[in-house]
């Protein structure tokens, strides 16, 4: 197709769904429902988070016992950092606070203090006035329209635009709506963003600029192929952005706001399932966690599993599953694994950074159990997952006492009638553990 086609059939895509998005909302608005708040404009036809009902095996997503729902387990969260500099005590001497939230209420109170805390810090996107996920709802209320504001549908634009606001030393904190239509930033980010700060000899930013690029990403069970994509692999080789994920709240917080105050370009990918289904308590004061760290959640001795963002509580799931199987389970168990036998010790490490990756620590962590399971939403072909396998048996071979275990999508488009089998699910998670168990 030539080029000259191409931005013609873009605009048609984005005008008629643009389109249906405001006849929807109108055909709502005459129906007479009465709100104090205007509905939330669902446009480039959002796809609902709906969830499949839970099951024994497959509980709901919002019970993984990754979340934290006391104000003392989130306030003992490692790496948490208070930028006012008090700890834990804060500047009163009493303590923090901690509030419920979801995954996009945490998102939404990491933009408001980046906002507030830093007159130079802009938010814009395409929709981000109204807030599609409500992730940036009422900012423009609180902030004005010089500082919060919408942007055309070109998302090359809108990383164009961020690239040079950073240069002059603002905080450019950019919004693409949804993680599969980041493609036609490509070029801004990876030929750009990714190299300005080397090209310039540490020299962009201007001192207090950073670019932080938002985007949700993964299946919610009916996206199909262009709502429910991980894009991330795709960055794995654009050697200066850095690429975040985070799995719950608290992470979604302090990242963040840990990448918004980062001079290198950040990408923060967030799991869209997670927005509601994740709850826990938040410090509600100012706090950042650190980048390029990884996070072990769970110790053990006999296995590590590798994961991140929402893949990381099927897991958890899984591990239970296998130190306590129901009798239905237990058959599918080798001998050595079955009741009353000890059930094994699982390591489980969240990368959260997933570029530039830990090597150093996974390494370690390899060195110690000699068995490895990855797992990631995104296809098998240029992900996570084989970059990280690869890296280990090269840094650990020697340690290895298994073949390193790989779970994750499959190489096709995300398909829409069969989005829940693309998906990593307990069972999945539950064989190749089994199996690198048993090796």
């Amino acid at each position: 197709m030539s080029r000259t086609l191409r931005p013609s059939i873009h605009l048609y895509k984005h005008t008629q769904i643009r389109r249906y998005a405001i006849q929807a909302q109108a055909d709502h608005t005459n129906k007479g429902t009465s709100s104090s708040a205007p509905p939330t404009r669902q446009s480039r036809s959002a796809p609902s988070i709906n969830p499949s009902p839970p099951t024994t095996e497959e509980p709901s997503l919002g019970e993984s016992p990754l979340f934290l729902h006391t104000s003392e387990e989130a306030l003992a969260t490692p790496g948490l950092r208070f930028t006012d500099g008090h700890g834990l005590r804060g500047p009163t001497g009493k303590g923090r606070q901690t509030r419920r939230m979801n995954l996009y209420q945490a998102i939404r109170d990491a933009l408001g203090t980046a906002l507030a805390t830093n007159p130079r810090a802009f938010v814009f996107g395409e929709d981000v006035q109204t807030g599609v996920f409500r992730c940036t709802t009422g900012l423009v209320d609180e902030f004005g329209k010089k500082r919060v504001f919408n942007t055309p549908l070109t998302e090359q634009g809108i990383a164009g635009f961020g690239i040079g606001l950073a240069s002059v030393g603002a905080t450019a904190i950019a919004e693409i709506q949804f993680g599969d239509y980041i493609f036609p930033a490509f070029d801004q980010l990876v030929n750009e963003a990714a190299k300005q700060r080397y090209a310039s000899g540490g020299a962009y930013p201007l001192e207090g600029g950073s670019l932080t690029i938002r985007a949700p990403i993964g299946s919610v069970g009916h996206g199909g192929l262009y709502h429910s994509q991980s894009p991330e692999g795709f960055f794995l080789g654009a050697a200066g952005i850095k690429v975040i994920i985070p799995r719950s709240p608290i992470q979604a917080k302090g990242l963040l706001l840990a990448a918004i105050r980062d001079p290198n370009p950040i990408l923060v990918f967030e799991p869209k399932i997670l927005y509601r289904a994740a709850v826990e308590e938040v410090p509600t004061d100012d706090y950042t966690l650190p980048i390029g760290q990884p996070e072990v959640v769970r110790e053990g001795t006999d296995l590590t599993v590798v994961a991140y963002g929402t893949p990381l509580h099927i897991c958890l799931r899984a591990i239970e599953l296998i130190k306590s199987p129901p009798p239905s389970l237990v058959q599918f168990l080798p001998p050595a694994l079955r009741p009353p036998n000890p059930a094994p010790s699982i390591q489980v490490i969240d990368l959260r950074t997933i570029s530039p990756m830990p090597f150093g620590a996974l390494t370690e962590a390899t060195k110690k159990t000699g068995r490895m399971v990855i797992v990631h939403e995104a296809g098998k072909s240029g992900g996570v997952g084989n970059e990280l396998a690869g890296e280990m048996g090269r840094r650990a071979f020697e340690y290895l006492e298994a073949p390193i275990g790989l779970v994750s999508g499959w190489d096709t488009p995300v398909p829409l009638t069969f989005e829940k089998f693309y998906q990593p699910d307990v069972i999945r998670v539950f064989d190749k553990i089994v199996e690198t168990l048993s090796y």
